[in-house]
């Protein structure tokens, strides 16, 4: 079939080249060769009108050789005419079209073979579906993946009062190994640090320590780490906790887009659109997965065979909106002490932490999460966060000034 269509395209580019030269060279033979002939003509019929003439008498004998003898040099010519017209150089030029049009279409060919596969075959949909069914079997494992990933890109030294809180915070794990609160700063403490391989075995002891107490949202953590770790691939055993979170939230919105990615991976994207396509549908807008969804949801639409899907328009244009006290938190804090006060405000700001930690977020968040910890006085802190949104943010000027305002509001920046 594929050849056919090839074939069929050569006769029909061809034939479009050729057809002006064709005309041309029509054109050139209706403007020189009859105009010779019709003067022969007419000079035929004067010769017989001459033999009439005399015939009748009208003329005398030496008069009609004499117009014989000049009608007959007027034959000649125009015989001449007729043998010297032009089309001889038209069709030289024709010729010259047609040997590069020979050697375009030579150069094609050699192009096709030498970049294409010309021995490849056809790829019907049952075909397609087969190889995706392969490529989900043949998944490398997640200890394969793990060896096979690329070493993170370096980041910036963490602040030595920093890494020192972390120390302590991993004796005390070591200490009290089953300790919820202790695995979670520390799976926490480790993915800001580049240790996912730590972070992720944090975050494991975490869900085994809950057992069936687990929250879908720590599960969702835990194959979100492992996927970082085995280099972005989700291998089986992330599959399976993806299967548990959703398990026990079939909401829970972070696991559903991972679901989607693991469909695209295996070359699956007619299963991965309709998860995609309800996620950017329910939004928020601001949640930290909508915006790769939305750079990919038309591409993949298209993929999987819907090609007039139209994603909807951002529910909030601008500037999202940013997590903060609800109603029922501003009352409550109306009756707590300065103390309380600064207690929930600090709470407020680690649930903050941890999401951008775990989840990502826009450059608006970031840039709270640094005024507020300038506000509670963690400078330094506050410099550790700053550090690490430069290496989030490096490809993005315009995200990076957003946090590096707050940055400079907090006295880090000059």
């Amino acid at each position: 079939m594929f050849w056919i269509f090839c074939t069929v395209l050569v006769l029909c580019v061809s034939a479009a080249i050729c057809a002006p030269i064709w005309r041309a060279r029509q054109s050139d033979t209706a403007a020189a060769m009859p105009a010779a002939a019709y003067d022969l003509q007419v000079y035929r019929d004067q010769l017989r009108e001459v033999e009439r003439d005399l015939e009748r008498g009208v003329i005398a004998p030496e008069d009609a050789d004499r117009l014989r003898t000049e009608i007959g040099r007027k034959v000649l010519d125009a015989d001449r005419r007729q043998g010297d017209a032009a089309p001889s150089s038209r069709g030289g030029a024709g010729a010259g079209a047609a040997l590069v049009l020979l050697a375009l279409l030579a150069g094609a060919v050699a192009l096709y073979l030498r970049e294409g596969v010309p021995g490849a075959p056809d790829l019907p949909i049952a075909s397609r579906i087969a190889m995706a069914e392969r490529a989900y079997d043949t998944r490398p494992s997640q200890d394969q993946a793990e060896a096979q990933a690329t070493a993170p890109a370096d980041l910036p030294d963490p602040d030595p009062e920093y890494m020192a809180l972390v120390e302590q915070l991993r004796a005390a794990v070591a200490r009290n190994p089953d300790d919820p609160q202790g695995l979670t700063l520390l799976a926490t403490s480790e993915m800001r640090l580049g240790n996912i391989t730590a972070a992720r075995d944090a975050q494991q002891r975490l869900v085994e320590a809950r057992g069936d107490a687990a929250s879908a949202e720590e599960v969702m953590r835990l194959a979100a780490l492992m996927i970082e770790a085995a280099g972005g691939i989700i291998t089986p055993e992330a599959e399976q906790v993806l299967a548990r979170s959703l398990g026990k939230d079939p909401n829970q919105p972070q696991a559903r887009y991972l679901l989607g990615l693991l469909q695209l991976q295996n070359g699956r994207p007619d299963r991965a659109f309709p998860i995609w396509r309800r996620l950017i549908e329910e939004g928020p807008a601001d949640a930290p997965w909508i915006a790769p969804i939305r750079n990919g949801i038309q591409d993949l639409a298209w993929l999987a065979g819907q090609p007039d899907y139209v994603p909807p328009e951002p529910s909030t244009p601008g500037m999202p909106s940013l997590p903060g006290p609800d109603a029922d938190m501003l009352d409550a804090a109306e009756d707590m002490s300065p103390e309380q006060r600064q207690e929930m405000i600090g709470g407020m700001v680690a649930r903050l932490e941890a999401r951008l930690a775990d989840q990502g977020g826009t450059p608006e968040e970031w840039a709270r999460l640094i005024s507020s910890l300038g506000v509670l006085g963690q400078t330094d802190h506050a410099r550790d966060i700053w550090a690490e949104a430069q290496t989030r943010f490096a490809a993005s000027p315009e995200a990076l000034q957003t946090v590096r305002a707050a940055a400079q509001a907090a006295g880090l920046v000059e």
